[in-house]
């Protein structure tokens, strides 16, 4: 097989997938709604099942549905009469995939399923079959010709499956008003977590880590409070203790630049009186964004009486992982 028809291949799998998933809009009607609804008022869980090339994308549909508010897991059609049928409750819901509409496997559990009285949406490619008809609410996902030359291999079919599953998470996820840090509570181990749930507060340094001095501080004392400190720069806070400016490693160079009285210079005179500031309960996420947009690498920490509670430095934040 030539390089050109290798990508002739290629190419045509994808044009014809693409045509077959454009198709699946029409196909976002009242069965459609009425799915949703069904899984709205689910007081149970959402369980998947499917067998071969549709468990495949069952799992990742669970997954997804689980991932966005929806309690969802995938259960075998084939282990489930052979047990894992107690996994599912009469409070439960239950997503049956299979284009044919004729698994054997899958047809098997749904006397059981009537049994306990479990609504159940069947994802077919026939809306006539066992499956379908079984039903409380059939999705159509058929496609006119799988991408597969030999029409065998599930190809344009399971993509059209998939799709049809984010369609009904999302519209799921929206009805639910389901919110980022809600998706980030449920994945709290990876970097999508740490940049949404991680604050200002979990990373800052506070109490006798933060640098601090007067006004009337001298440049050499207050470059002692920094190098102490090791934030390169220090706060400057009135006799209340509100905080009047910084004091940085680029004010110093400046400083020197304009060639001040090193000895002689008070923290008043040297200071920037408008620093970048941000609360604790700031994002860590959007704290380094700051930072990188003003090409500086610590933040103040600002209560709610405008009184420095803390420094955090973009090391810290690099470290817990948010990038």
């Amino acid at each position: 097989m030539t390089q050109d028809l290798i990508l002739q291949a290629g190419r045509r799998t994808v044009l014809m997938e693409t045509e077959a998933v454009t198709k699946l809009e029409e196909r976002i009607n009242g069965d459609f709604k009425r799915a949703c609804e069904l899984i709205l008022q689910c007081g149970g869980r959402t369980i998947v099942t499917g067998m071969g090339k549709s468990g495949h994308i069952g799992r990742k549909i669970a997954a997804t549905l689980a991932s966005t508010g929806t309690p969802s897991f995938f259960v075998h059609p084939g282990e489930a009469s052979h047990g894992d049928l107690g996994m599912i409750t009469r409070d439960d819901l239950v997503i049956a995939i299979s284009n044919s509409g004729t698994s054997a496997e899958v047809l098997t559990l749904l006397p059981l399923l009537k049994r306990l009285g479990i609504p159940m949406i069947s994802m077919t490619g026939k809306a006539d079959s066992p499956l379908a008809q079984a039903a409380d609410v059939n999705l159509d996902i058929a496609v006119e010709t799988e991408a597969c030359p030999l029409g065998l291999a599930p190809t344009s079919s399971t993509t059209v499956t998939l799709v049809m599953g984010d369609a009904l998470a999302v519209a799921l996820l929206e009805a639910r008003g389901f919110s980022a840090e809600d998706f980030a509570f449920s994945h709290p181990g990876g970097a999508l977590g740490r940049r949404l749930l991680l604050k200002v507060e979990d990373v800052m340094h506070s109490g006798d880590e933060l640098p601090q001095v007067s006004p009337e501080t001298l440049l050499p004392k207050a470059l002692l409070e920094m190098t102490s400190k090791g934030f390169g720069m220090t706060t400057v806070v009135d006799h209340k203790g509100s905080l009047l400016g910084v004091f940085t490693d680029g004010d110093l160079r400046r400083v020197i630049d304009h060639k001040v009285e090193l000895d002689k210079a008070t923290m008043d005179q040297v200071m920037s009186r408008r620093p970048k500031t941000v609360s604790a309960e700031t994002l860590a996420a959007e704290a380094l964004r700051i930072m990188e947009d003003h090409k500086i690498t610590a933040l103040v920490v600002e209560g709610e009486e405008h009184q420095p509670v803390g420094v955090v430095h973009m090391h810290d934040i690099l470290r817990a992982g948010v990038i």
